[in-house]
């Protein structure tokens, strides 16, 4: 029974990594948005007076998973996600050990090539 249980864990954990198109991410993060949206019991016109985000826009959004950077981060502060968009991409990533020894060496440079070169 352990085996099944620990197998069914793997497999919803497995499923958190299956996206593997731009398309797919889009629309989940627009579902998990109007997901926090209904939750809170906020309509589209309410959070687009919120934001500042036309209701346009955000329809398209939750329907197409299609908005302007800008307007996503909007939507974000609106609901309340402001550190969580704020912290994109501000954890390290790294995939092999060689990558993680560049990272560190890297981590204090303001470009990803030396000076003079192209």
């Amino acid at each position: 029974m352990d085996i099944l249980n620990n197998s069914n864990r793997i497999l919803s954990v497995l499923e958190n990594f299956t996206l593997d198109n731009s398309d797919d991410i889009m629309m989940l993060i627009a579902e998990n948005f109007r997901k926090r949206r209904v939750e809170k019991n906020i309509t589209r016109q309410r959070m687009a007076e919120l934001s500042g985000v036309p209701l346009s826009t955000l329809a398209r959004f939750e329907q197409k998973g299609l908005i302007a950077f800008e307007s996503l981060i909007k939507l974000a502060m609106a609901l309340g996600y402001t550190s969580e968009i704020k912290n994109l991409f501000s954890t390290p990533k790294f995939d092999t050990m060689e990558e993680l020894d560049l990272i560190r060496q890297k981590s204090k440079h303001k470009r990803a090539y030396a000076k003079g070169k192209n």
